[in-house]
């Protein structure tokens, strides 16, 4: 068994390979070839110190690998390594050290809903966070659209915003600025909200006909960047796995009775594989809700492994 670091990681997959992966993993998801194992996690305290393991994972039979990510959180800070099987044998291939892995999936498996669900004529994108997933998420949706500018709203007070606004500017060429939240909601074409805010950003009567919302901040069910003014005006609630998004989801978990119409929530994977017919109008909102889940790691990391051998 091999044993591969993140620099490894880093050097052999980029951003496109990463959204690649992930749409041939939902479709293989929404064909019916692949099946998920669901976030467990556990925690305890001892001398005041908290600690936390958390494990998920996916059978991907039709790329030949089964695969679990197990991650430790201690004092904020999350440490992530994939183990990866043959599907054939059984036997371990390699165990993965995955924090690049994580960085890349979640902003290419927004970005594969993205393009298939944002608006073509899609100007400006707004990015709520300046952290690790906001910076992903600017490079994913940036390399799979033509943006004509972006908004990026951070915590006040703070330099991350400014700081990110002018990566995005020096990187990609296109006029990016710092802007307060309300403005980022208003604004934007295309949101992405990736924060780890327990309660919602905005006022979600803010937001434009026809956006497209990404919300990847959190997968506790008790925090929530989106409310349910928004939910109740989205035409289409895009999941990546249900069960995981009602387990998990604080925008599910937390939403008043009534606001969501199990009608208009349907899975990614599905979707891209004709499984659930819809026709985007041009005054559609539509949001897409992440939680991760297994699948993607470790379809990412089977990548990583071709790669490396």
């Amino acid at each position: 068994m091999r044993v591969i670091t993140d620099a490894e990681v880093a050097s052999v997959i980029n951003m496109r390979d990463a959204i690649a992966a992930m749409t041939a993993a939902f479709e293989q998801l929404g064909n019916g070839v692949g099946g998920i194992a669901p976030r467990v996690r556990g925690a305890a305290e001892h001398n005041g110190q908290a600690a936390a393991i958390a494990a998920m994972g996916a059978a991907l039979p039709a790329s030949g690998v089964v695969g679990a990510k197990v991650y430790s959180t201690i004092k904020g800070q999350f440490n992530f390594v994939i183990v990866l099987f043959s599907s054939l044998t059984g036997q371990p291939l390699a165990a993965i050290e995955a924090n690049e892995i994580t960085r890349f999936r979640t902003a290419a498996a927004s970005a594969v809903a993205l393009q298939a669900l944002a608006a073509r004529d899609a100007k400006t994108l707004s990015i709520f966070g300046s952290g690790v997933q906001a910076r992903a998420h600017a490079e994913a949706f940036l390399l799979t659209r033509p943006f004509g500018r972006v908004l990026v709203a951070g915590r006040a007070g703070s330099s991350g915003a400014p700081e990110l606004a002018d990566w995005i500017g020096t990187a990609f060429g296109v006029p990016a600025s710092a802007v307060d939240v309300a403005t980022a909601a208003r604004e934007g074409d295309v949101l992405a909200t990736c924060t780890r805010a327990t309660e919602p950003l905005f006022d979600g009567a803010l937001v434009k006909p026809g956006a497209f919302v990404a919300a990847v901040g959190s997968s506790k069910p008790q925090a929530r960047e989106l409310d349910d003014a928004l939910l109740q005006r989205a035409d289409l609630i895009v999941v990546e796995w249900l069960p995981a998004a009602q387990a998990e989801a604080g925008e599910f978990v937390r939403a008043a009775a009534g606001t969501l119409d199990a009608t208009r929530v349907v899975e990614l994977g599905k979707l891209l594989v004709g499984g659930h017919p819809y026709q985007r109008r041009a005054h559609d909102v539509v949001v897409y809700k992440s939680v991760g889940i297994g699948l993607e790691d470790v379809a990412l990391a089977k990548l990583v492994w071709d790669r490396v051998q």
